[in-house]
């Protein structure tokens, strides 16, 4: 636990034109036989519009997710998810980067990430990206 917490007190970021799932940290699920469900919302989630540069895009992420041996820390979530302030995105490719980096890191049994993007032109956008360990994912 010693080396989890040195690892977690020198997460640093830097802000560069890419995300960065090397600051994500995986802590050991205290109960790995119970099957239960995770919930973390990030209301102030901001990337860059990659069709209009420098323009800012916000969104709340919506991380649902069932943990198996290990789940996520939240600090590094928190970092990670802030790392995307400097990166020029689409929604789509975010949302599914995030869900992808997360599931690499932890090993989720199931997981489900969301993204609702506020009000550009006229139009709100929500999207959905999922993960179940027992279903293998199609084109991603």
């Amino acid at each position: 636990m010693d080396k989890l917490l040195r690892r977690i007190q020198s997460l640093n970021l830097e802000y560069t034109d890419s995300p960065q799932p090397k600051l994500l940290t995986a802590m050991p699920n205290p109960y790995p036989g119970r099957d239960y469900q995770i919930e973390v919302v990030a209301p102030e989630f901001t990337a860059l519009c990659p069709i209009n540069p420098g323009q800012p895009d916000f969104a709340t992420i919506t991380i649902k997710y069932a943990p198996d041996k290990s789940i996520i820390e939240f600090k590094s979530l928190k970092l990670y998810l802030t790392s995307y302030r400097t990166v020029s995105t689409f929604y789509e490719e975010s949302t599914n980067r995030i869900l992808n980096d997360l599931v690499k890191t932890i090993g989720p049994k199931s997981m489900e990430v969301t993204s609702e993007w506020n009000i550009r032109g006229g139009m709100s956008t929500r999207i959905t990206a999922a993960y179940n360990k027992n279903k293998p994912a199609k084109g991603g």
